[in-house]
C-alpha cells in the first residue's frame, strides 16, 4: 500500500531540508516523487518531527561476548522483563536485551539499521544465528583483523595485496561488512602474558608494530573500495593520558592519499581522551582531541557516551578487560579466538558521585560539543559499555540542552567539574545536527546509498516524532525531547507502519548487510589454495567449516564495490 506522510516538519540533512513542512510519499518499499494520493493511507504528521530512520553506527548487540554475558549476568535478565504481545514476543535483559527485544527497542525509539561493531571471523555462524533473530531493523557486522595471525604475516611480509585479497576473501564468506581493529598487534602480545603501550613496539613472533598493522589495514581497505573507513579500537583504552597514542593513532595514516575522504574511524573515543597519569589525576584531554580532528578531514569519531547506571563492559580488548577486573573485583569472562582475536565482560556500576565516572561522562559531550563539523562525530554509548542504547533520547537532550546538562552538573563532584570542560561549553544542537550524528552522517559514512535521507530513492525508513519545534524549545523543555524521542509517534520499515505512538504493531525481518569487493579471479584463487594450507597449520577446523553459506541468512543482502587489484 502506498502512504502519504502529510505536513511534517522534516529534517533531512543529506537533501539540505532544515524543518521545512512538507509530505513524503512511499510506494512499496521506497520513497518517491508521486503517488495517487486518493488510495494512499495518509499519516497526519502536523506539528511532528520526521526523520529518515536512525542508524546506530556502534552497538554490541549479537556475538559470542554477547551471549557470554548473558551467562554472566542472571541478574541483567530479571531486571527489565518484557511480556509478549499480540505482536510481538516476550524476553529480558536491560543493558544486554535478548534478540527479538532489541529489535523492539530500537524500533521503538524510530531505529531502522544498526552495526555490530566486532566479532572475529571464526565466531561469524553464531553472529548471524543471531542477527537472524533480531526483527524490526536492517544489520550489518564488523569483523575483526587487528590481532589475525595471516594478516600480520602478509603485512610484515609487505604483501599488501595478497593480505587485501585474504581480507575480501573472508567478508565475502563470513558476511562481514567493515574491516575492524581493536588493540592491533597487543591482543596478541597479551595472550603471551605481555603488553604493548605505544604503537612502535614489534608484536613477538611476527616482527611486526601496531602503527603497521593500521597503516597496512588502511591501505588494503583502500585498495578494496570498501566503503566505509578502518574502523579503529585503539590502543590504552581506559588509561589516564592515553590521549596522546589516540592523536598518534589517527595521525599515522594522515599521509595515505585519498581525495580527502575519511581514512580512519576511532571509534568510542571517550575512553580515548584521558588526561592526567593516573586515576587520581585523570582530566579531559577533548581540546586536543577535537583540535587535531577539526584541523584533519581524514578522521571521523563517535563519542561513547557513559550513562551513570548499570551495564556491562564487553569488548574484544581482552587485555583491558583484565585490568578492569583487577581494578573493580568485579566477576569477569575471558575468551581468546585461535589465531585471530580475545574478549572480556566484567560488569559496571557508573554512579554519578564517583569522581572518575564523572569525568568520563563529561567528556563523551565534551567532544561531541567541540568537534565542529557535526557529519564527522557520531552519538554511540558503545552500547553497552557506556551504557544501554535506550538512553539514546537522554543523550540528545543533552546535546540539545545547556540547561539538561548544567542539571547532571550540579550533581557531580566538584573535582570532576573542575578537571573538564563542558561547564564552559555553551553550544547546544538543533533538530538538523541531531538528524546528522544519528542518521545522515552515520549512513554516508558507511556508504549506505539508501539510507539515512527521505529523498526519492530512499528506503522507506522513517521515524516521526511527537515534538514540535514551534511550541517546544528543546533547550528549555528537554524533557519533552526524552519523551518524544523514546518512543516515536511512527516508525516506518521498508514502507510499513511497524511502530505506532511508541508500540510494535507489526513485527518485520529486515535485512542483513554485507559487502563483496570483487577482485581478480587469478588473485582470488591464489589466496583460496594457500588457506587450505594456512586453515591445516593453524586452526582446528577446515576451511568449508569456517565459511557463513550465503543461504544461511534470512534476508541476505550484498553490496558489490569494485577492488584495485
Amino acid at each position: 500500500m502506498a502512504l502519504l506522510i502529510k505536513n511534517g516538519i522534516v529534517y533531512d540533512p543529506l537533501n539540505n531540508i532544515n524543518g521545512e513542512v512538507m509530505d513524503i510519499m512511499i510506494d512499496g518499499n521506497k520513497i518517491v516523487s508521486s503517488i495517487n494520493e486518493s488510495k494512499a493511507q495518509v499519516i497526519d504528521a502536523s506539528n511532528k518531527i520526521v526523520m529518515a530512520g536512525g542508524v546506530d553506527l556502534h552497538s554490541h548487540i549479537v556475538g559470542p561476548k554477547v551471549n557470554s554475558g548473558r551467562i554472566l549476568r542472571v541478574e541483567d535478565h530479571y531486571k527489565d522483563l518484557v511480556a509478549k504481545t499480540r505482536f510481538t514476543r516476550s524476553g529480558s535483559g536491560y543493558s544486554i536485551p535478548s534478540t527479538f527485544v532489541t529489535g523492539y527497542r530500537y524500533a521503538i525509539m524510530g531505529y531502522t539499521t544498526v552495526c555490530e561493531p566486532a566479532n572475529p571471523p571464526l565466531k561469524m555462524i553464531a553472529v548471524h544465528d543471531e542477527l537472524n533473530d533480531i526483527p524490526m531493523i536492517d544489520k550489518t557486522s564488523f569483523i575483526l583483523f587487528g590481532n589475525n595471525w595471516i594478516v600480520m604475516e602478509y603485512l610484515k611480509e609487505g604483501k599488501i595485496k595478497e593480505c587485501a585479497a585474504f581480507i575480501a576473501w573472508v567478508l565475502k564468506r563470513m558476511k562481514g561488512y567493515v574491516i575492524k581493529i581493536v588493540d592491533p598487534g597487543c591482543e596478541e602480545e597479551w595472550k603471551w602474558g605481555n603488553d604493548i603501550e605505544g604503537l612502535d613496539k614489534e608484536v613477538n613472533n611476527f616482527g611486526i608494530t601496531p602503527k603497521e598493522i593500521i597503516r597496512g589495514l588502511c591501505e588494503v581497505n583502500k585498495l578494496l573500495s570498501l566503503p566505509h573507513p578502518i574502523h579503529v579500537h585503539t590502543n590504552m583504552l581506559g588509561t589516564p593520558g592515553n590521549y596522546r597514542i589516540t592523536i598518534e593513532t589517527m595521525d599515522c595514516v594522515k599521509n595515505i592519499a585519498n581525495n580527502n575522504q575519511p581514512l580512519i574511524h576511532m571509534t568510542h573515543v571517550q575512553f580515548h581522551s584521558y588526561g592526567g597519569s593516573n586515576w587520581a589525576s585523570l582530566s579531559s584531554a577533548t581540546d586536543e582531541i577535537a583540535d587535531y580532528v577539526n584541523k584533519n578531514k581524514h578522521v571521523t569519531i563517535d563519542m561513547g557516551q557513559i550513562i551513570f547506571t548499570d551495564t556491562t563492559t564487553m569488548t574484544a580488548d581482552g587485555s583491558f578487560e583484565y585490568k578492569l577486573q583487577k581494578l573493580t573485583g568485579e566477576r569477569w569472562v575471558n575468551s581468546d579466538v585461535e589465531v585471530e582475536e580475545s574478549a572480556g565482560i566484567v560488569p559496571i556500576h557508573y554512579r554519578r558521585n564517583n569522581y572518575v565516572h564523572a569525568v568520563m561522562w563529561a567528556i563523551g559531550l565534551e567532544l561531541a560539543l567541540l568537534v565542529n563539523d557535526p557529519w564527522r562525530v557520531f552519538m554511540t554509548t558503545d552500547h553497552p559499555n557506556g551504557g544501554p542504547f535506550t538512553y539514546y533520547p537522554k543523550v540528545i537532550s543533552w546535546l540539545m540542552s545547556k540547561k539538561a546538562r548544567e542539571r547532571v552538573l550540579k550533581r557531580i563532584p566538584r573535582m570532576s567539574r573542575r578537571r573538564t570542560n563542558l561547564e564552559d561549553i555553551d553550544r547546544e544542537y538543533n533538530f538538523y545536527e541531531i538528524a546528522i550524528i544519528t542518521r545522515a552522517g552515520i549512513a554516508k559514512i558507511l556508504g549506505l546509498k539508501n539510507k539515512g535521507h527521505l529523498a526519492p530513492g530512499a528506503d522507506a525508513d522513517i521515524a516521526i516524532y511527537d515534538f514540535n519545534p514551534k511550541q517546544y524549545d528543546p533547550s528549555r523543555d528537554y524533557k519533552e525531547v526524552v519523551r518524544a524521542f523514546s518512543k516515536a509517534a511512527y516508525t516506518i520499515k521498508d514502507g510499513e507502519i511497524v511502530v505506532k505512538d511508541g508500540e510494535i504493531i507489526k513485527p518485520v525481518i529486515g535485512k542483513t548487510f554485507w559487502v563483496e569487493s570483487e577482485i581478480s579471479r587469478d588473485l582470488e584463487s591464489s589466496i583460496a589454495s594457500s588457506l587450505n594450507e594456512k586453515f591445516r597449520d593453524y586452526y582446528t577446523v577446515s576451511v568449508d567449516n569456517y565459511v557463513v553459506p550465503k543461504d544461511y541468512l534470512y534476508k541476505p543482502w550484498p553490496i558489490q564495490v569494485k577492488a584495485k587489484i
